[in-house]
This record gives structure tokens, C-alpha cells and sequence, in this order.
């Protein structure tokens, strides 16, 4: 009986502990996880609800004849896809106050910055814009039934996970935008990538804006920084260069033959077919822009592994990657990034990595907790530059200054606690932490780049 008693006391304390031990090793993979998830391809249904122009992509094939058919008089109407253009803080011909110059670091051509000038307050727009984006419902009926539907009510309850330092601002107040390119600046970053559309244009729960552009460009010019735009843009309406080229801000990236052109990160890039891009973007094609006024660098998005062979067929100057979130798509997998860089030397195109501080978008898809990225007090974000300069890449691309919908944001957030809504913020650090790491990383980048120019 005594022997007895002893192993069970002997197995009870064997089972507890093993359950101890089993509760550690999940919650060590479990935050593993958030700096380098599993090897998820772009296939799991959360990434294809994230991104439903992939599902398209059969019935753009099956329809490729008809559309080579249709684009000989019509090319320019299909690529009304273009992203990005950018905002480079190189030097203007006027240089700003000296103060400036003392307090901020210098800027750094070759890091690229997201930027969103989509947001709207009362004051500066007569309502709230994106602020009070909608619940986006989920596209199987039956999982979307489980979550809240309706819309954000500002300024309390805003479309974010995070809350801004500057509240819900207008994209169109003077104050925010030296604020922003202030905070850029600090981060030593010096090109901004601003979303943009063609006048009248606008995203699905935006208005227009084409008209801040000359605005955020004078005060990218103020703080030593280049802009370029990501966005819709029609090629048959060049209204970009003809109205913005030739401002001091506007950015030109200078390549390997000594030629200065503009460049355009294009977004949604594989929706279009191969064809159609190369009768625009390669010397023989039928209404090419190469070595005319309108030639320029064309970066395309990729998203999966093939996406990398259209766009060398397509007659584009390089590729990106984008999504913030490691293991979403092929291109946003830290650990196909030396593959990719590969194929792009051999094939002489750029490979640009998109690195991020994390990523959540649950306060507009409620339902897409899979795709969440902690950021670890930073770590997911050193750890993607790292990734990033292990590649050797000659620009790297940052998402985001100010996509607080997906929760991407470096710029300054602050903690806010409103009813039911506790929103996250970037504790134990201060407000500019994402700010400072950026500026770390923009001098680590710089210093290495010199040494493998050597």
C-alpha cells in the first residue's frame, strides 16, 4: 500500500509537471511565431480574402487572347495600376533652416517610406475620413455572421488598433503634414511613397486628393525629402510628371547608366498580364514609353513565387514585397528574400524587401486574427531588417509611416483607453520608439552598404 501511494503521488507530480512543461514550450512557439511564422504560403484563405484580385487571376488567363485583342487600341486603359510614386529627400535647391539640419538626422535616399494622406477630420473636411473606416465582413457568409458588422464612430472610436498621438487627424492640415515630415525626417528615412490616384479619383472609402500633392510636396522639400506616388495612375494622362516633375521634391532615382528617372511602385501589378504590361514597358513594344519623356523605373508588386517570371516578361525594372506580415505571401517571407535577390541579379532588375514593425487589421477585419503580427517591443521590426540587409539589397522599403488601418505604423501612437475600446500601444517605450529603431537601422544600412561597395 505504501509503495502504491508513493507512485501515485510519484505520477501526479510527473503529470503536473509535464503539463507545466507543455504549457512553456506553447507559449515559447507561440511568440516565436510572431518573428518568423511558419512557411505559409499565399494559399490559406485568409490571404486570398485579403487579396480576391489573386482569384481573379485564372479568369484573366483564360481571357488572354480577347485582351491581347482589345489593348492594341487600348493599352493604356489596363494599366490604370500603378502604385507608387515616390518622395526622396535628397537636397533641394533650397536648403532648409540650419536649425533643422542640427536636430534632425541626415536622410537616407535608399530607405523608402509608405505614406497615406487619405485621412479626414470635421474641421479640415466637413466629416471624418477613414478614420470611420467599416467593418469589412468576412466573404464566407457563415464566418462573417459571427462578427460585428457597421462602421467606426470617431474620434474615439477610430478604424485602428492603435490611436495617433496627433488624434484623428486631416490629412489636409498643415500641422500634421510638418508634423509627418518632421517625423520622417527624425527617422532618417528620405523618400516617401505617397498613395495617389488621378484627379477625381479616390479608394473605395477615401475622397480625391491629387490636390494635397503639391502641398506634402513643399514641405518635403523644406525637410530635405523626395517624394514619389503609389497609386492609380494612367499612363495616357502623364498628369504626374507634366504637373510635378519638375518640383525640386520630386523624387528621380539615378541607375546604374547615370540616368535620372522617376519611379513607380506598382500595386495590384499582377492583375494585369504579362502582355499587356510588356507592349508598354519593353523597346519593342507596340506603345512603348522606354527612351521617351515618359520613361521612368516601374517597381511591381510580388505576391507569389511566378508572380517574379511575369514580371520580367512584363518589361518592369524590379519588384517588392510590400506586406508587412512574414509568412502572408511568398514575397513577404523573410526567408525567400535571398532567392528572390538572386533571381532579380541574374536577371538585372531591383529587388526591394518591405519591412514592417507588425502587423493587426482586426479593427476592420474583425476576423483576421490569423494574419496578426505582435511586435514584440520592436523585435519583429529589427528582425525584418536584419532579413532585409542580409541580402544586400540597394533600397529597402518600409510599410508603414501611417497605415494605422493594418496597424503598420511607426508613426508616434500613444496609449488610449475609451468605453469598451482599450487601444494597443508601444509600451514599455515612448511614443517614437518605431521612429528611433528606423534611424538605428537607416545608419546600420548605410554603414554596411559602404563596406559591400568596396
Amino acid at each position: 500500500i505504501l509503495n502504491y501511494d508513493i507512485m501515485a503521488r510519484f505520477r501526479r507530480r510527473t503529470c503536473i509537471i509535464l503539463l507545466l512543461f507543455i504549457l512553456f514550450i506553447c507559449s515559447i512557439m507561440m511568440a516565436l511565431k510572431t518573428l518568423r511564422p511558419d512557411r505559409a504560403g499565399f494559399g490559406d484563405p485568409f490571404g486570398l480574402g485579403l487579396l480576391p484580385e489573386l482569384q481573379e487571376r485564372t479568369v484573366h488567363l483564360d481571357n488572354k487572347q480577347n485582351s491581347l485583342n482589345r489593348v492594341q487600341g487600348d493599352t493604356v486603359t489596363h494599366v490604370n495600376n500603378l502604385h507608387s510614386i515616390a518622395v526622396n529627400t535628397m537636397k533641394a535647391s533650397m536648403p532648409p533652416v540650419n536649425k533643422l539640419e542640427e536636430e534632425l538626422s541626415s536622410p537616407n535616399y535608399n530607405f523608402h517610406i509608405f505614406y497615406y494622406s487619405w485621412f479626414g477630420n470635421p474641421q479640415f473636411d466637413g466629416k471624418y475620413i477613414h478614420w470611420n473606416h467599416p467593418l469589412l465582413p468576412h466573404w464566407d457568409p457563415k464566418i462573417a455572421n459571427n462578427y460585428p458588422k457597421g462602421r467606426h464612430n470617431p474620434p474615439e472610436d477610430i478604424g485602428a488598433n492603435f490611436y495617433p498621438e496627433l488624434g484623428s487627424y486631416s490629412s489636409k492640415d498643415p500641422s500634421v503634414i510638418e508634423a509627418h515630415m518632421k517625423q520622417m525626417r527624425a527617422a532618417s528615412t528620405g523618400v516617401i511613397v505617397l498613395s495617389w490616384y488621378p484627379p477625381g479619383m479616390a479608394d473605395e472609402n477615401g475622397e480625391p486628393t491629387d490636390d494635397l500633392v503639391p502641398v506634402i510636396l513643399d514641405y518635403a522639400h523644406k525637410y530635405n525629402l523626395k517624394y514619389f506616388p503609389n497609386g492609380k495612375f494612367c499612363i495616357n494622362d502623364t498628369c504626374l510628371l507634366y504637373r510635378y516633375g519638375s518640383h525640386p521634391a520630386f523624387y528621380r532615382h539615378k541607375t546604374s547608366t547615370g540616368r535620372l528617372l522617376p519611379m513607380f511602385y506598382v500595386y495590384d501589378s499582377y492583375v494585369t498580364i504579362p502582355e499587356i504590361w510588356a507592349n508598354l514597358l519593353t523597346v519593342s513594344g507596340s506603345q512603348t514609353i522606354r527612351n521617351t519623356p515618359y520613361d521612368a523605373l516601374f517597381i511591381a508588386l510580388l505576391v507569389e513565387e511566378r508572380h517574379k517570371h511575369d514580371i520580367q516578361r512584363s518589361g518592369f525594372d524590379g519588384m517588392y514585397t510590400y506586406f508587412a506580415t512574414n509568412g502572408f505571401s511568398y514575397g513577404s517571407s523573410h526567408h525567400n528574400w535571398a532567392s528572390l535577390k538572386a533571381f532579380c541579379d541574374s536577371n538585372n532588375l531591383m529587388f526591394i524587401p518591405s519591412v514592417g514593425p507588425g502587423y493587426i487589421d482586426t479593427s476592420i477585419r474583425p476576423w483576421n486574427n490569423h494574419n496578426t503580427r505582435n511586435r514584440v517591443n520592436g523585435k519583429y521590426y529589427e528582425t525584418a531588417f536584419s532579413a532585409a540587409l542580409l541580402v544586400r539589397p540597394e533600397i529597402i522599403s518600409i510599410t508603414s509611416f501611417n497605415e494605422w488601418h493594418e496597424g503598420t505604423q511607426i508613426e508616434k501612437a500613444v496609449p488610449k483607453r475609451t468605453g469598451q475600446v482599450v487601444y494597443l500601444d508601444y509600451k514599455p517605450h515612448k511614443p517614437n520608439v518605431y521612429l528611433e529603431l528606423t534611424q538605428k537601422w537607416s545608419e546600420k544600412y548605410r554603414k554596411e552598404q559602404e563596406q559591400w561597395l568596396m
